[in-house]
């Protein structure tokens, strides 16, 4: 069991950014990549800036959930408190990515299932709290409001 859930905490998230890559390459159209490729290194960089304020702001906890139980993590950490998780940020950001950029619908639905498992595995790995994987997803939506600057038609679809 330990081995499954320190590869849904960790090796879920190498499948989500292999997903991303095909689609961000092979589904953007070369007359739009530079300008979804600029949206997507803003929104990325907002929203870890706004991960930042929030870590420097607020800290529920000191210790990581498998330091205050005493037992070893299930997954790999970083040598910090843990608030927000930078792998729900990192997940989120992906997942939002590719469905702003690409509005497809079956690869971003594959996604939502993989970051959903991705964040569940990060608290079941003991090395985040809840609290934690929400604050992360949510400085990815923040950072998500670059996305908001791509044109679309009345359809609601992205313009050519």
């Amino acid at each position: 069991m330990q081995i499954l859930v320190q590869f849904i905490a960790d090796g879920a998230v190498f499948i989500v950014a292999a997903i991303a890559i095909y689609a961000l390459v092979a589904l953007v159209p070369n007359k739009k990549k530079y300008t979804a490729y600029s949206r997507i290194l803003m929104a990325g960089l907002t929203s870890l800036l706004i991960a930042k304020f929030m870590a420097t702001i607020y800290q529920p906890a000191t210790e990581r959930p498998f330091e205050l139980l005493g037992v070893e993590p299930g997954a790999s950490f970083m040598n910090n408190p843990g608030f927000p998780s930078d792998h729900a940020l990192f997940v989120t950001a992906i997942l939002l990515a590719v469905w702003f950029e690409t509005r497809n619908r079956t690869l971003s639905s594959i996604l939502l299932v993989l970051v959903i498992l991705v964040c569940l595995g990060r608290v079941l790995a003991l090395v985040h709290t809840p609290l934690d994987v929400v604050g992360g997803v949510f400085a990815a939506l923040v950072g998500a409001i670059w996305y908001f600057t791509a044109p679309y038609n009345r359809s609601g679809k992205k313009s050519k």
